[in-house]
């Protein structure tokens, strides 16, 4: 060994001291400069410093724009310093990834997007190859709208916005329908701003709802609703478009905020309703189509555009609480009449039953008020009969109308339904729809035929007897009457109801009549205490000294048979109260 080689120099130290601090910088798992030596085969032979060199496959350099050449100086990612062969472990790809991961770190945090190509599917969406690095795209970030096939969009270098990014993880979540949509976003509010209210515009039907259409007017979509397709009534807008059709439409408004356009077709015509009044009298009589049946109601197409409503109550003259359905049908031909018009809400009012004879003035015409009529029983309430008069017309028969002489709950209760029965018509109110009936106007009002007075003494006939008194029938008509258990007898050992029996014939004194309430009094004891005094007047007085016998012996014995009922004095509550 050398003096020189035992003994370094101070330019020997030197050296081995930038040596020594070139091969400190030189670390292992980052990227590091390299001058290209030589390209041998499919390698390239790289300079790392200090003399270390290593290899790495030229397909590694194929995505560069330029292919490195002998002095170029490339960035490597150094694996490992030395290997067994004593060369350094490099890689290029794995280089472009860290490049990669730091571009991709800058455009995260500065928000801004990132090219890539989608390379591979996945479950639940695309990998995605951003210059080296993979990263995920889930399905639904594919597009703005569902992509049945994404075939085209393979391998093309797009832009896409990083949702999420984890380096640690090696985790990168991308979306290309963000960038479509801020894209859209301004695209859109380009094409708002260069809109008017009024505007008539060419556009392509996209899409069809129960609702409206969707109308491309050039990248934004308008709302066409249904009820701006046509003037007339549309159940669905499948009625006027299909998709794909080209429409012509006016924007009948523009909301810049939400950037919202709604769309109209029926603005591009004439308003069938201008002048509707003028066209449509009250009054007029004219066909109509039926288009739609309610529960309240039919609507009736009286032309393109305009319709009127038959309400169910207008529908027929004798159908009551009946469901329109079953007067009239759709695609109906009717004859309605006009009954009102509203242009400003746009609504006409028609009649049907109009158009046809009123039954109720037709039965007024062949059965004015006291013509009898025949008919069955159809309904019984507590307020009356019902009493059919035909197919379609009733007529009522008021509780207070069955009978003069029992009482109308009594009297409803001898009816059934079924009966046939005879009335006499009493009043026809054709505005309510009314006809009112009488079963005892058939007869006389006894009341009326009785020639009886107060006063009067009558013979009546026993008819029933109760513990409160007896019931009895006089006159002719025979007419009813109630004599109390205090009336039977000025001696009240013989107020006894149960001395009379059913037939017997007895005389009594006519106390009250009163034809409003058709109540008639006759009264036992008042008959017999009005022939006491006559007889005390004719043949005695109370000082003569004859005994009450003897004057009443003396009376029958006369045979005097005048009628001394108009002569009574007395009221019958005097006599009540002169007895108590």
């Amino acid at each position: 060994m050398s003096t020189e080689t035992m003994n370094p120099s101070t330019d020997d130290f030197a050296s081995m001291f930038e040596d020594s601090a070139a091969a400190s910088t030189l670390q292992e798992g980052r990227v590091v400069p390299a001058t290209v030596v030589a390209i041998t085969g499919d390698n390239l032979i790289l300079d790392v410093g200090l003399k270390v060199e290593g290899r790495v496959a030229l397909k590694e350099f194929m995505l560069e724009e330029e292919q490195p050449k002998p002095g170029d100086i490339v960035e490597v990612f150094l694996e490992r310093i030395e290997n067994l062969m004593g060369e350094a472990v490099l890689s290029r790809d794995k280089a472009r990834r860290e490049e990669s991961w730091i571009k991709l770190e800058d455009s995260y945090n500065k928000d801004e997007p990132v090219k890539g190509a989608i390379s591979g599917r996945v479950k639940g969406g695309f990998t995605v190859d951003l210059g080296g690095v993979n990263a995920f795209l889930p399905g639904s970030q594919v597009d703005i709208r569902p992509v049945r096939d994404v075939g085209p969009l393979m391998g093309e270098v797009q832009p896409f916005a990083i949702l999420k990014l984890d380096r640690a993880r090696g985790n990168i979540v991308v979306s290309r329908r963000a960038i479509l949509e801020e894209s859209r976003a301004e695209q859109r509010a380009e094409i708002v701003e260069a809109m008017n209210e009024g505007d008539v515009r060419d556009g392509v039907v996209k899409n069809i709802t129960d609702y409206g259409a969707f109308v491309d007017l050039g990248g934004i979509d308008g709302l066409l609703h249904v009820t701006d397709m046509s003037w007339k009534r549309i159940n669905h807008p499948s009625q006027v478009v299909n998709v794909g059709d080209t429409v012509k439409v006016q924007i009948i408004k523009v909301n810049e905020e939400t950037q919202r356009i709604s769309l109209g077709m029926k603005q591009l015509e004439a308003d069938p309703w201008e002048g509707i009044e003028s066209k449509y009298l009250i009054g007029t009589r004219l066909p109509g189509v039926v288009t739609n049946i309610t529960d309240y109601g039919a609507f009736v197409e009286l032309e393109d555009g305009v319709e009127g409503l038959i309400h169910v109550s207008e529908m027929s003259w004798t159908k009551k609480n009946v469901h329109p359905g079953k007067i009239v049908s759709t695609t109906q031909e009717v004859l309605v009449e006009v009954l009102d018009v509203d242009s400003e809400k746009r609504r006409i009012s028609l009649g049907l039953k109009q158009t046809q004879d009123n039954p109720w003035s037709a039965f007024l015409g062949d059965h004015p008020p006291g013509t009898e009529v025949e008919g069955e029983v159809r309904g019984i309430t507590e307020f009356g009969l019902f009493i059919g008069l035909g197919p379609e017309l009733d007529g009522m028969v008021h509780i207070n109308d069955i009978s003069w002489d029992v009482p109308g709950e009594q009297a409803i209760a001898n009816f059934n339904k079924g009966d046939q029965v005879r009335a006499k018509v009493l009043d026809v109110d054709t505005e309510k729809e009314r006809i009112s009936l009488g079963i005892k106007q058939l007869s006389g009002d006894p009341m009326s035929d009785l020639d009886v007075r107060r006063g009067d003494t009558v013979t009546c006939t026993v008819s029933e007897v109760t513990s409160g008194g007896i019931e009895v029938q006089f006159g002719d008509p025979a007419m009813t009457a109630f004599v109390r258990r205090s009336d039977l007898s000025r001696d009240r050992s013989e107020q006894r109801p149960e001395r009379f029996s059913v037939g017997d014939k007895i005389d009594a004194k006519v106390t009250q009549m009163d034809k409003a309430s058709r109540r008639v009094s006759v009264s036992i004891k008042a008959l017999e205490i009005s022939e006491e005094q006559e007889a005390v007047k004719q043949y005695g007085s109370a000082d003569s000294g004859a005994s009450l016998g003897d004057i009443l012996g003396a009376a029958l014995a006369s045979g005097d048979d005048k009628e001394t009922s108009d002569k009574v004095t007395e009221t019958p509550d005097e006599i009540d109260e002169d007895d108590n």
